[in-house]
């Protein structure tokens, strides 16, 4: 994003603003949460020149054995960027832009240490710490003792720039940060001045800095439906904010009234707390194929299969997916990953395997012979975890169909019963989807 940052200027008078929706509810937001999200900037990179320290002045990229298929780019510092270096492109290709190219080999131990140090630095101000990969953090610093007695509106930027003074001065890396009263403009933030760069965004300047930006800038908003938005003639967050809910509800469904609630800035979702049981934030499981998947048919059972194996852990733990995420990594390692939140929590197999596929087949490119691009690796992980009784978002609408519905979910339930009893009795590989496997050409199918 190229915009430049904004002057701080928060609320101080009132605690919460009643945003009024076109079906005359109210919904209080709490503009005075002060939520970070911190980015390290080219992290990978940043961590090997720590020590390479001769390299720090040139053009360096981590890449893997150029002797195998994983001789492409993984990651690059600022100075390989200017040369046009892409991630996910092949050494060859890196070496033909940039000659003097430094190679360095990645070691992800040592990331993950460092991604444990920076995280116990978050956490000697908030324990309200939620990664969200290796690199990238929020924090909820609303109620943090350090710079408890400094003016409100100074708080988080106060906060902010000595995270970002601490990070560099104790580990030599450099962070950017975004602040706000929410976590998607907060990550949005650290992402408008890189690197180094910290940007508030409050109440009084978010429809000043996010209304302009393109759809497709919006956390949350994925290619598929940005193509959807853009069919409605939306094509900035402003453009979203100001639609009107009923034609969002029927495109897009609660997607696109969960979109709309992010671009009106009523995310209220909480920063979860650093030393809880990270287990029970997702379930996945992923499989890397021992060729590249292009048949449909092959790659709908793969899904299927991993669909299975998540929704057997769901039901072990009597938890239930309120969203579904799908990882896809092409040969090249090029990784896109897609989520969704599903209209009902659920732990049925049959129901995310049908919303992962139909997240694949939204988002991966297939030709007019029906063969999809080549897929290395396919992962899928139930999201946004629910205990029974519980609920991300209200029901939105009532579903004449509903009757028709819950005997389908009764039969899929019976279902997942028998094949939870007969695994409990005779184990995991005791039954399986009645589908041909491809794991290996070779092998024989069971």
């Amino acid at each position: 994003m190229q915009l430049s940052c904004y002057n701080i200027s928060m609320i101080t008078n009132v605690s919460a603003i009643d945003f009024n929706t076109d079906d005359n509810s109210n919904e209080k937001i709490n503009t005075e949460r002060i939520i970070l999200h911190c980015d390290m900037n080219n992290f990978y990179a940043s961590v090997e020149l720590l020590d390479y320290p001769q390299y720090r002045n040139l053009p360096v990229a981590i890449c893997g054995d150029p002797k195998s298929r994983h001789g492409i780019i993984l990651a690059k510092n600022n100075l390989a960027k200017e040369k046009n270096i892409q991630t996910a492109e092949t050494i060859w290709q890196a070496r033909s832009k940039c000659p003097e190219l430094i190679l360095l080999p990645p070691n992800h131990e040592k990331y993950a240490l460092y991604s444990k140090k920076i995280n116990e630095i978050y956490c000697q101000y908030t324990d309200l710490v939620e990664p969200y990969s290796i690199d990238e953090s929020w924090l909820d610093v609303t109620s943090s003792p350090i710079f408890s007695n400094e003016d409100y509106k100074n708080k988080g930027m106060l906060i902010a720039s000595e995270i970002q003074r601490r990070l560099n001065e104790e580990l030599n890396l450099d962070a950017s940060i975004g602040i706000s009263f929410n976590k998607v403009f907060a990550k949005m933030g650290s992402e408008y001045k890189k690197p180094h760069g910290i940007t508030q965004i409050d109440y009084d300047n978010f429809k000043k800095l996010v209304w302009p930006l393109p759809v497709n800038e919006l956390f949350y908003a994925g290619r598929q439906t940005v193509s959807r938005l853009h069919d409605l003639n939306i094509y900035t967050i402003g453009e979203l904010a100001k639609a009107q809910k009923s034609i969002l509800q029927n495109a897009l469904g609660r997607q696109g009234v969960f979109l709309q609630k992010c671009a009106l800035g009523m995310d209220t979702s909480p920063v979860a707390y650093y030393y809880q049981d990270r287990d029970v934030k997702s379930i996945g499981h992923g499989e890397t194929f021992s060729y590249n998947l292009t048949n449909e048919e092959e790659i709908e059972t793969a899904i299927k299969r991993l669909s299975d194996r998540v929704c057997s852990r769901l039901r072990r733990k009597n938890i239930f997916a309120g969203g579904v995420k799908i990882d896809i990594k092409d040969p090249n390692f090029n990784l896109t990953s897609r989520q969704k939140i599903l209209d009902n929590p659920t732990s049925s197999t049959p129901v995310l395997a049908r919303e992962s596929i139909y997240l694949l087949k939204s988002n991966w490119k297939q030709n007019a012979h029906g063969e999809f691009a080549p897929i290395r690796l396919i992962s899928v992980t139930a999201i946004n975890l629910l205990r029974e009784g519980e609920s991300i978002h209200e029901q939105l609408t009532f579903d004449f169909n509903a009757e028709e519905k819950d005997k389908i979910r009764n039969k899929h339930k019976k279902i997942d019963n028998i094949i939870d009893e007969l695994r409990d009795k005779f184990g995991d590989d005791s039954i399986g989807l009645g589908v041909c496997g491809v794991h290996d050409k070779n092998k024989q199918n069971k």
